[in-house]
Parts: C-alpha cells; sequence; structure tokens
C-alpha cells in the first residue's frame, strides 16, 4: 500500500492539507446538481499557446487550481504578463526568456512550453518536467519531434537544451506512441514553423480540437485534428478573440461515477456528452439510469450495479484518467470485472489502498486488474500518490462505512477546484483539514 515516504518523502503526520470524508454506507442518497468546470486539459496547452499570439491572449472559464496557478508563475518568470478575475485569464508575451526554471520540475504540462519558448526565441532549456506517480513517461518523443523539424537537442543532466537558431522547418513526424501531450506541443510549435508539418499519428482528443480551434481563430492554418493526421500550414498570426475553456470530460466522469454509486437524483451541468460516449457507455452496461440533456446529464444508482470489462485507449476510447473512479464503481458491481490499463504502466497501484478499505481487486499484471463485488468498504486512513487515484479514494470513502481520511488534498486540487464544496452541496458530509 501507498506511503508517504516513498510517494513524496514526507511523513502521514506532517502538515499536509486532508479531506475527511462519513461515508453513506451504501445509500443512494445524494441529490442535487453539480457543476463542471473547465478542462485542466485543455487550458494547460491554452495557456502555451497564449505564448505565440501577438497581442492579449483572453481565457473565459478557467478553472481555479493549482495546476494552472503554477503554470502562472511559470509563465511569469518567462517574462509573461498575466492578469486574472473571476474565471478570466489574460495573457500577454511581448518578450520571453528562454530557460524555464525549476517550477517545471513539478509540473508535467511544462513540456508545453518548449514549443512556443523555442519558436519565439530560437532556444529553450528545460529541467526534466514532474507530475503525477503513474508510470514512465519521457521526455524523447518531444525530442524526436522537434529534431524532425530542425532542431537540436541536448541533455546535461536532468536539463535540456533544445535549439533553432534559423526557425523551425516543415517536416512530417510520426508519433511512435499517441501521446496528447506531444501532440499538442508539436502543434503549437508548428503554427510558427518556415514550412508545412505533417503529424501522423496524432492524438485526437477533444482538448487537442479545441486547441486547434483556438490558434485557427488566431490565423493558423490547420486541418485534420480529431483525426490521426494533422497538417499546419505556414501563416501569420492575429491577436485572438476569447478563448472559453472546454467543459472538463474526466471531472465529468468522475460525477458519473459518484452518481452510479449514490445518487438518488444527480444533474450533471456544463457537460459535452459528444465527449464522454465511452463512459457513458461503461455507465450504461453496468445498468446506471441517465437522462442526457444537450449540457447536463442526470444520473441515478441502480439498485445492482452489472459487471463489466473496461479497456483504456487512446480517445475516441475510454480515456485512462476516468478509470480510477469506475474501478471503484467496479467494486460495486455484483460479480466479477476485468479492468485493462493499456496506457501507464503504475496507474494500478493505487488499488492496493481500495483493497485495504475492502474492496476484492486481483492485479493479474501491471496492467489488468479482476475485481469482484460488491464489497463492502470501509472508512480508512489514506495518502493520495495523484489526482486521479485521489478522486477514487473519495469516491470509495464516499459509499463506505465510517469515515475516511484522504491525505495529500494538495494533490487532488491541481485538478478539481473547489471539489469539497461541490461535494458537500450535493449532500456528501466532507471537510478539508489542514
Amino acid at each position: 500500500m501507498y506511503r508517504a515516504p516513498s510517494v513524496i518523502g514526507i511523513g502521514y503526520n506532517a502538515v499536509m492539507p486532508a479531506f475527511s470524508i462519513t461515508g453513506l454506507a451504501g445509500q443512494k442518497s445524494l441529490a442535487g446538481t453539480i457543476p463542471v468546470y473547465g478542462a485542466k486539459n485543455f487550458v494547460l496547452p491554452a495557456m502555451a499557446a497564449a505564448l505565440i499570439l501577438p497581442g492579449e491572449t483572453v481565457l473565459e472559464q478557467v478553472p481555479e487550481i493549482s495546476d494552472v496557478a503554477v503554470m502562472s508563475d511559470i509563465l511569469r518568470e518567462l517574462g509573461a504578463t498575466l492578469q486574472t478575475a473571476d474565471g478570466v485569464l489574460k495573457i500577454s508575451a511581448p518578450r520571453l526568456a528562454s530557460n524555464i526554471g525549476a517550477s517545471a520540475k513539478s509540473l508535467r504540462a511544462s513540456v508545453l512550453l518548449i514549443g512556443p519558448v523555442l519558436a519565439r526565441t530560437g532556444t529553450v532549456t528545460i529541467p526534466h518536467p514532474g507530475g503525477d506517480l503513474i508510470g514512465e513517461r519521457p521526455i524523447d518523443l518531444f525530442a524526436q519531434g522537434f529534431e524532425r523539424l530542425g532542431a537540436h537537442v541536448s541533455e546535461d543532466g536532468d536539463r535540456y537544451t533544445f535549439s533553432a537558431p534559423h526557425g523551425l522547418s516543415g517536416g512530417e513526424f510520426f508519433f511512435s506512441t499517441v501521446s496528447v501531450t506531444a501532440t499538442e506541443t508539436l502543434l503549437i510549435a508548428a503554427t510558427l514553423a518556415k514550412g508545412t508539418v505533417v503529424l501522423v499519428n496524432a492524438a485526437m482528443e477533444p482538448e487537442i480540437v479545441a486547441l486547434a480551434d483556438m490558434l485557427r481563430a488566431a490565423g493558423a492554418r490547420i486541418e485534420g485534428d480529431g483525426t490521426p493526421v494533422i497538417t499546419v500550414r505556414p501563416v501569420s498570426l492575429v491577436s485572438p478573440p476569447p478563448t472559453t475553456i472546454i467543459p472538463d470530460r474526466i471531472e465529468a466522469a468522475t460525477f458519473l461515477a459518484l452518481g452510479a454509486l449514490a445518487a438518488e437524483s444527480l444533474t450533471i451541468q456544463n457537460v459535452r456528452p459528444d465527449h464522454l460516449a465511452a463512459v457513458l457507455d461503461v455507465c450504461e452496461r453496468m445498468g446506471v439510469p441517465l437522462s442526457i440533456g444537450t449540457d447536463s446529464i442526470t444520473v441515478r444508482a441502480p439498485e445492482r450495479l452489472a459487471p463489466i470489462r473496461v479497456r483504456t485507449h487512446e480517445y475516441p476510447g475510454f480515456a485512462t484518467d476516468a478509470h480510477p473512479p469506475i474501478m471503484v464503481c467496479l467494486t460495486q458491481a455484483d460479480g466479477e470485472s476485468v479492468l485493462i490499463e493499456s496506457i501507464f504502466d503504475g496507474r494500478l497501484k493505487y488499488t492496493e489502498e481500495l483493497v485495504r478499505m475492502g474492496a476484492d481487486i486481483s492485479l493479474m499484471s501491471p496492467h489488468r486488474a479482476r475485481v469482484v463485488g460488491a464489497r463492502a468498504l470501509q472508512g480508512a486512513d489514506i495518502v493520495t500518490p495523484d489526482i486521479r487515484a485521489g478522486l477514487a479514494f473519495m469516491l470509495a470513502a464516499i459509499t463506505a462505512n465510517g469515515t475516511s481520511r484522504i491525505g495529500n488534498a494538495h494533490l487532488i486540487d491541481r485538478g478539481y477546484a473547489r471539489i469539497e464544496e461541490r461535494l458537500r452541496a450535493v449532500g456528501v458530509s466532507i471537510e478539508r483539514e489542514i
């Protein structure tokens, strides 16, 4: 099971924020409306893209998450000016430094800055980026992509230098592994390349399409986003109109799992059902009653959840980030389920804590879990290792008997704004401990 010294190097009793949750003991009593906020996985690339756009970039419906705060600090260190109020973030960057500082070590999304800084200044130095402890996430794919576009890449310890003093050339790059962040990074840089750039085996996530829409609004010539082949042709960019951050589909999936576990009637607002096809399919196969509107979904917990087989896959498949909340649902399904994690080697490690709470989960391999339910869960003290596991632990605590304490709440804050306020509003007994 997870223990803090091996995860973040501090003792469990250190002064760190935590969530205290009193479980519903299997009751299905949650009711009301819970809103979905702007997508973490779009706002961060949108902030990076702002660095290549002339004038001021305005982002609307920006979530108040700590990842945005960290990215904001990195942008300021690079020389950008940022203003924020009431969910609106304004960014301008007439001049940029070329050295990305140590703050990048705490944020995997800092790799998104390689493209704009390199394209703007001709060189960029960045430390090896940080991120969640869910398996190997190498930077090699980024280096290969920029080398194909004419950059030189060198490594010195844990720092990388990308240089292209004469600008990025056109060219074609094949992603040996489908990567959302690498696709976004090269897409941003390609808009300032001297020639046509073709990205093959590109990621197809809605966040990629939203990023392309944002860049097109600034004059970029981008075709094929949402498909495996994206083509970017050179053009001069202009100051864009305001960009609205799309709803967070992973947050929506988390709330769907919450409703499937414990809701009398839970309405999830500000959603894009067309972004949730794989998750809605899983819910329907488990027997979860759903009422799907234009921008809302109402979910009710059934008397019995059906066991199913789930496999994560790149979009439009079932998202890896949505798997931990669904895992909790599988622990409450009547019978044997299988969950296959095809993206990250280390993501299933969090299930050890669910087992400690009473779940019957066997890891058949680093990528395959066998789940037998339904098993009543018991409250426990848990230290979360990452954002998505943290929400799984919160869902488990909500359905469990007794009280749970979920440590490392600051990791959950990276991707879920005001989560305790939203959960409390629909009937969850939850408090934040400092």
